[in-house]
C-alpha cells in the first residue's frame, strides 16, 4: 500500500511497523505517542520540520 500524506502515523505504523524506525531516524521520537494515532504525516513533518516528500519516498521506498 501507498504511503500518502494525509494518512495518520499511527495507520501507517499498523501497516507497517518497520515505518515507526524510519520515522524516529527523520527525528519523530513521538510514534508511540496517543496523538501519533490521529496526526497526519503532513501534520507531522511540518511541526518537526521534515520535508514531506522525503518521507514518503523513505516510507514508500523502504524493503
Amino acid at each position: 500500500m501507498k504511503v500518502t500524506k494525509d494518512m495518520t502515523i499511527g495507520e501507517v505504523i499498523r501497516q507497517n511497523p518497520n515505518a515507526a524506525r524510519i520515522l524516529m531516524t527523520m527525528g519523530m521520537g513521538c510514534v508511540s505517542c496517543p496523538a501519533s494515532q490521529a496526526e497526519t504525516l503532513e501534520e507531522a513533518a511540518e511541526v518537526h520540520g521534515v520535508d514531506i516528500e522525503r518521507m514518503l519516498s523513505e516510507l514508500n521506498n523502504q524493503a
